[in-house]
């Protein structure tokens, strides 16, 4: 452990012995981020990924610079199936330690592996096809791209428990309860596999209870054998012999009841059994013309459904595939990334990532495509900022204000806590004669940056824009 002010290490005091700083709450911080780190590993090694991935997370909030937990993070991340997230992980730890850090294998294993490299993409692919199928009410198309999802990447916990929900709106509950428990064999306290593992529960549970009752049922019966015979009989038959008498008695009362029976009833209910029967058929015979003809409207919209949904997939192929798909402005991304890392090339990489913000609405994309991107812009703004100011500056003391103009929204884009630039914006639009502009970016001074010099500058010239004195 390193003094946070001049770097030295630190003794058993709660001092500095090189700088005299105070340590103590220092080193209780760095402590509680070991903490977590610690309880992250744990959870890790028996599988509690989720829990793990909570813990990590408290001990990055701890101290950001905790290579170790950043990097345990990542591996967790790469566990579940969610490769965008742990790259972004492994960049950030490499940017802390640049050297004799594996993170930068990890990646290099990626990046090496063409195969592994086109199956994270094809999975991500796939996974993101499913979700809009979801939306657009395609499910049984949703289930089977999720099943692709699954074939390539079968630790994709989103893409099981994502599977199961399908399953359970389709009440195929079985189904629904075999991801749920490869999804507790993934991360064994998954919260939301494990709550919709109740609800699956709970629907498969009248079906044990009547298991049971006909195992309760057939239980109160007593069979036992006479000669070759099974007998059945039910355990609570009262027991006890009748008398000779009786017994006579009823097989005499039960022929004279079924004379009259056969006399008075079958007969007559034959008849009308056979009338009842010959209906029955016209009816059945007409009922199943119906239902040929509902099957044959069915089938007439199941054809225009895949019809429609074979347009869309080509839709789709075209958008991943064209000049401007999904797919390659990820590569590009990943180029960028990649770019940085090997070579610190802050201005290929912040062209790089011009292109892609140029093809791409970056709020519409994908968390993870987001996350990263601004990963790699909160470590090259600052010093892009810088660049874009200096440069505006010079033309704005040449007088070449358009000029100034767009350095300085560049400068201000890359780095949006840059006072100065944002000042220097503003003077060169009241210089260029836009004062609409000018009192826009005034009043964003004053509200970013309040009880400042800057802010002062800046109300003072909105005072005199009031006054009548634009100069």
């Amino acid at each position: 452990m390193v003094c946070y002010r001049c770097g030295c290490q630190l003794s058993e005091q709660d001092f500095c012995t090189s700088c005299g700083a105070d340590v103590s709450l220092y080193k209780k911080i760095l402590g509680l981020s070991n903490y977590y780190y610690n309880e992250g590993l744990g959870k890790a090694k028996v599988r509690d990924l989720t829990g793990a991935i909570d813990s990590l997370e408290q001990s990055l909030e701890f101290n950001s610079r905790n290579v170790e937990a950043r990097n345990l993070l990542g591996l967790v991340y790469y566990e579940i199936g969610e490769c965008t997230e742990a790259m972004s992980e492994w960049i950030l730890s490499m940017n802390v330690e640049p050297k004799k850090n594996i993170a930068s294998d990890y990646i290099q294993r990626i990046q090496n592996n063409p195969s592994r490299y086109d199956v994270i993409r094809q999975t991500m692919k796939k996974y993101n096809q499913a979700l809009a199928y979801c939306e657009q009410g395609s499910k049984d198309l949703a289930i089977i791209q999720l099943k692709k999802v699954l074939s390539l990447s079968p630790r994709f916990v989103k893409a099981h428990l994502l599977l199961a929900l399908l399953y359970m709106d389709n009440e195929d509950w079985e189904k629904a309860r075999r991801e749920l428990n490869k999804t507790l064999g993934i991360d064994k306290s998954n919260t939301q596999a494990l709550l919709y593992l109740q609800e699956v529960d709970k629907m498969l549970a009248p079906d044990e209870i009547e298991k049971n009752d006909r195992k309760h049922k057939k239980e109160e019966t007593v069979r036992y054998q006479s000669d070759n015979e099974v007998i059945i009989q039910p355990s609570n038959l009262a027991d006890g012999t009748r008398s000779g008498f009786s017994t006579v008695l009823n097989i005499i009362i039960g022929l004279v009841i079924g004379a009259a029976a056969m006399y008075f009833l079958v007969l007559p209910a034959n008849k009308r059994e056979a009338q009842n029967e010959a209906q029955e058929r016209v009816e059945s015979i007409a009922g199943q013309l119906d239902s040929k003809t509902n099957q044959i409207q069915q089938l007439e919209n199941q054809v225009a459904t895949l019809e429609k949904a074979k347009e869309q997939l080509e839709l789709d192929l075209d958008a991943y595939e064209g000049t401007e798909g999904k797919l390659r402005e990820m590569d590009q991304l990943f180029v960028a990334a990649s770019v940085y890392l090997s070579t610190k090339d802050v201005g290929q990489t912040a062209e790089l990532l011009d292109s892609v913000r140029e093809n791409v609405r970056i709020e519409d994309a994908s968390e993870e495509f987001q996350g990263l991107y601004n990963a790699l812009l909160a470590l090259i703004g600052p010093e892009l900022a810088k660049t874009y100011h200096e440069a505006g500056y010079v033309s704005f003391r040449n007088e070449d204000f358009p000029a100034a103009i767009e350095n300085f929204l560049r400068a201000v884009y890359y780095d949006p806590n840059n006072a100065e630039a944002l000042l220097d914006l503003g003077n060169a639009y009241r210089r260029n004669g836009d004062a609409v502009n000018a009192v826009t970016i005034y009043n964003r001074v004053i509200e970013l940056f309040p009880d400042t010099d800057l802010a002062r500058k800046a109300g003072q010239w909105l005072h005199d824009y009031n006054e009548g004195d634009t100069e």
